[in-house]
């Protein structure tokens, strides 16, 4: 087992495990929305299993005025065929000690509203629900 940061000639690799939490998300969007996000040095995290993506997790160290400088979890996602085997566990303790060496205060993370079963890890994981995410489109 090994945890490490993906590249980006991975990406093939990445996306498998990604579209089993963005349904929608095509490959083409995927690979483009992965370049925009360069800028705000997105990193791309995996447990790979005898070189098998199990488990992903994208974040990016961020500051702002209400959780100061902190590690945001963009996507975290364990292969269906790998889930409930402790590989999210093992991934959210991997970004928390990436977000201390990053000298951050805070992991954040938003889920959406009918992923009970997540919400349920990420408050056993210590998470607490902080906030309600409002979203209007442009």
């Amino acid at each position: 087992m090994q945890i490490r940061e993906m590249t980006l000639k991975e990406l093939y690799t990445v996306y498998d495990v990604v579209k089993q939490l963005r349904c929608d998300l095509s490959y083409e969007a995927f690979e483009d929305l992965i370049y925009d996000m360069r800028h705000m040095e997105y990193k791309m995290f995996g447990i790979l299993e005898k070189g098998e993506l199990v488990c992903y997790s994208g974040v990016a160290v961020q500051t702002n005025l209400y959780h100061k400088r902190h590690l945001y979890i963009f996507d975290l996602v364990t292969d269906e065929k790998y889930r409930s085997q402790g590989y999210g566990k093992m991934m959210l303790e991997y970004l928390y000690d990436y977000a201390k060496t990053a000298a951050c205060e805070n992991l954040v993370l938003s889920s959406g509203l009918q992923r009970e079963k997540a919400h349920d890890f990420y408050e056993k994981s210590g998470f607490e629900k902080k906030s309600y995410l409002f979203v209007k489109s442009v």
